[in-house]
Parts: C-alpha cells; structure tokens; sequence
C-alpha cells in the first residue's frame, strides 16, 4: 500500500511539473485560482469587516475547494489513468514554475524596449507605486517578486503536496496543495494592511505566514546551494540571509529574496520598506536573468530532493 502510495505520488509529481513547464497554466475558464479569487471577492463584499469575518472565509473558501477537489479524485479512481491524468492537472493549478518565470523574463523584454512598458508591465505584479521607478528599482522588485514567489507558487505547495502523501496518500497530499493555494490566495487578495483590510485580512495573512514558516526557510537555504551550483557568491547569500532575512514585514519572504541578493552581490530595495543586502553590482537585466537562473535551479533541486527521498523509501521497504 505504501509502495503503490510513492509511485503514485512520484508519477503525479512529476506529471503535473511537466504540465506545468510545458504547457503551462490550464485555462481561465477552469482555473482553480481564478473561482477561489470570485468565491473570495464576494464573501469579502458581503461580511463585514471583523476578524471574524476573514476566518469564516478562510473556513468557507477551504471547505468549498477542498471538497470540490476530494470528490472529483474520488470520482476519477474508477480508472487508474484518468485518475493520474486528472489529478496531475488539478496539481499543476497549485504551483506556477513557468508563468512565474514568464512574468518576470516578460519585463526584462519590457527593459529592453521601453521603460515605461517595463512600468507598467510591473505594476501588475507588484503593490507599489511603480510610476516612476528607474531601470534598477524595476530590476529591484522584479528580482523581488520572482525570488519572493519560489516560495508561495512553487515549494510551498510541493512540500505540502509531499508530505501529506507521504502519510495520507496521494489524493490527501492534492487536497493539502489546494488548502495551501487556497490560503496563498486568501493572502494576495486580503492581507494587505489597509483601513479596509486590516481586520478582515488578519487572519487570512497570519494562516498563510504559518503555511509558509517552514518552506520559506528551506527555499532560502536551496537557494544558497543553487547559488553554489551556479557558481554564484554562496558565501555571501547565506550571510545576507542570516543578516537581513527578518528584515521584511513578512516573517517569511525574506528567506529567499536576501540569499538570493547576496548570490547576486545586488542590494533589493523596496522605498521606505526594507533593504536587503550588502551587495555592490549594478541591478541591471543581467541580474534578472541570473535571479532566474537561480529560480530554475532551487525548483529543480527541491523537486529532485522529493523525488530522491520517494525512491529511498520505496528502496527500504522493498
């Protein structure tokens, strides 16, 4: 049962990557995160704006996807490869490694051609004014953005999706990756620290820091041996990171962002909010394409890290 359980779980892992590499996001029509986003809106329209409020959402938004998802791979156990073909696809909803690649590569063209496309581009991805910001700031928050994201669109939900179905079994560890996604979305959506939000997002924000306390840390420290690998400063992303991960509003974004500054010998600025790093290099659209490097590598080797320890436990009890 737990043999059956890994190669299951190896199997659908690894699908549901190369889904997500390959072709990409599934379509908005029946994208997960686009009816969690509309179920979220329109709670947060009609409660008003109590802490209680945001944990009656987190409890409705919860229970409604992760039953959805519970019934529909019940349902698809009647045959043993639309299960596999199904379930590799709700997976792949739960991580996003090539748009957020995408994104960020998208600005670097943007850079390329016109800055006040990079501008506008970014202000997409991001909750700052980025109106005026000059060719590094651009470069800042994209490194930011794609670096902060390793953690909340592809570890987090990896490392949840793995354990419970190291455990509970494959359909339970899908369930877990759409509980994660579904707190990820809650976050963007109301944990903002505004008049309007402050109560409501309470503890849509503090669910999601939990979530993320322990993957955030482990991203930060496969970032330094991605770094490593890459031949990057390793030395000086683990100093950064040990000296100015907690200096982030966010307990947990820090991680990943300070080691990879230190990788890069940049300093990540975001105005008025936090410095990260010591670093002296110019933030041009090289060191995008280095962040990016760096992205690539942390995913590759967390998700081999998974895949290696499956087989070591299939291994044993062979």
């Amino acid at each position: 049962m737990i043999y059956e359980t890994l190669i299951y779980g190896i199997s659908i892992i690894t699908l549901s990557v190369i889904i997500d590499i390959i072709i990409g996001e599934v379509p908005n029509k029946i994208h997960p995160v686009i009816y969690m986003g509309k179920i979220i809106d329109k709670l947060n329209n009609y409660l008003p704006n109590t802490k209680i409020s945001g944990l009656l959402i987190i409890l409705t938004t919860t229970f409604i996807f992760v039953t959805i998802t519970l019934i529909i791979l019940l349902l698809s156990t009647i045959n043993q490869w639309i299960f596999i073909i199904l379930a590799s696809i709700i997976l792949s909803t739960t991580f996003s490694i090539n748009f957020l690649i995408e994104s960020v590569r998208n600005i670097q063209k943007d850079l390329t051609e016109d800055i006040n496309k990079a501008r506008k581009s970014m202000s997409y991805l991001v909750s700052r004014n980025t109106e005026q910001l000059t060719e590094s700031r651009i470069t800042s928050a994209a490194i930011e953005t794609l670096t902060e994201n390793i953690t909340d669109s592809i570890i987090s939900p990896i490392f949840y999706v793995s354990i419970l179905t190291l455990f509970f079994g494959i359909i339970i560890g899908i369930c877990g990756g759409i509980l994660y996604r579904v707190s990820n979305t809650m976050d963007a959506m109301l944990g903002y620290k505004t008049e309007n939000l402050i109560n409501k997002g309470c503890y849509p924000a503090k669910w999601d820091d939990v979530l993320n306390y322990i993957p955030a840390r482990i991203t930060g420290y496969y970032v330094i041996l991605a770094a490593f690998l890459l031949r990057y400063d390793y030395k000086q992303s683990y100093d950064v990171m040990k000296k100015y991960a907690l200096k982030t509003p966010s307990p947990n974004s820090g991680y990943s962002m300070a080691a990879t500054a230190g990788a890069l010998n940049v300093t990540l600025v975001k105005e008025g909010v936090y410095e990260l790093g010591y670093g002296t290099d110019e933030l041009n659209k090289e060191k995008i394409s280095q962040a990016i490097n760096i992205t690539k590598i942390t995913s590759i080797l967390f998700i081999l890290t998974i895949v290696i320890i499956y087989f070591i436990i299939i291994f044993i009890i062979m």
